[in-house]
């Protein structure tokens, strides 16, 4: 990927300590990181925000979402995001985890990814709380926040607990309601968007994933169409799209720097496919970035 298109934030720039673990007040997390906040960027960790209250705008992967009350948002590593609002509006809790802040606590080193939420899917990383779950949330956040200035082994797997806590009561809301054990359809179609996501550069046809898998391409369609509702192509078209409009944030790529990037045969090819699959050219997605349109 072209390094320049936007920033990548790690966790120590954030966790100053280096426990590869961050959880505080929104109002504090903002107050301390503003200028990292306002600007489309990724980052290399797990991003959790609860607001308890406030409005504004969150845009994740370019779906807007109006902030309120009682919702929780989720950012695996890799997905393009930013907010709008105003800073003493907002109230709630930032959470920030590395991806080996579980890893020694579980028996699954995937177990993460597997929630609906962490699949860098930009409609299912927000879940709202009902009111009887919003004080229990707040309580639980509000332990974890107490637990994190005494940092110790101990209050380290409190807050791992406290934090998994919250993840599986969301992932109890999430629209496929679906935990983290998955049946063999599920692990079979996320193993798939494991590889797009891996391979989508160099290979654009089911049949390449199918045979990655041990799978016939109409399995893996079926599968697909089951579950999702569209077929693999279109998965896999979908994610070379996300990643088009990625890179089109930065003004400093040319759109034949950016075909050249995602393996077009040419700039021509790549409006094209752009402009069938966005119903925009790349020229017309950029300026709309720039007056947010």
């Amino acid at each position: 990927m072209a390094a320049t298109s936007y920033p990548v934030y790690d966790i120590t720039g954030f966790d100053v300590s280096h426990q590869g673990m961050l959880v505080m007040p929104l109002e504090q997390y903002i107050a301390a990181h503003r200028h990292k906040l306002y600007t489309p960027h990724r980052h290399s960790f797990y991003h959790a925000v609860y607001f308890t209250g406030g409005s504004g705008t969150h845009f994740i992967d370019f779906h807007r979402f109006e902030v309120e009350s009682g919702q929780i948002y989720f950012m695996a590593p890799g997905q393009v995001h930013h907010w709008e609002f105003q800073a003493d509006q907002a109230t709630g809790y930032a959470f920030n985890f590395s991806a080996s802040f579980f890893q020694s606590f579980l028996l699954r080193p995937d177990y993460i990814d597997e929630f609906p939420f962490f699949q860098g899917q930009a409609t299912a990383c927000v879940v709202h709380f009902p009111t009887g779950l919003q004080s229990q949330t707040t309580a639980l956040f509000d332990e974890m926040v107490a637990l994190r200035e005494s940092i110790n082994p101990i209050n380290f797997d409190k807050i791992r607990v406290l934090a998994l806590q919250v993840l599986l009561n969301a992932a109890g809301l999430s629209s496929s309601g679906q935990s983290p054990a998955r049946d063999y359809k599920h692990t079979v179609l996320r193993n798939f968007q494991r590889l797009v996501d891996k391979y989508f550069i160099q290979h654009r046809h089911p049949k390449d994933y199918a045979q990655m898998l041990y799978i016939t391409p109409n399995h893996l369609n079926a599968l697909c169409s089951d579950i999702l509702g569209i077929s693999a192509g279109e998965v896999i078209r979908n994610r070379i799209l996300l990643e088009a409009k990625r890179l089109l944030i930065n003004p400093r790529l040319s759109i034949s720097a950016i075909a050249y990037e995602l393996n077009f045969k040419d700039n021509s090819y790549f409006t094209k496919f752009f402009k069938k699959y966005s119903g925009n050219t790349p020229e017309a997605f950029r300026k709309s970035l720039s007056t947010g349109s």
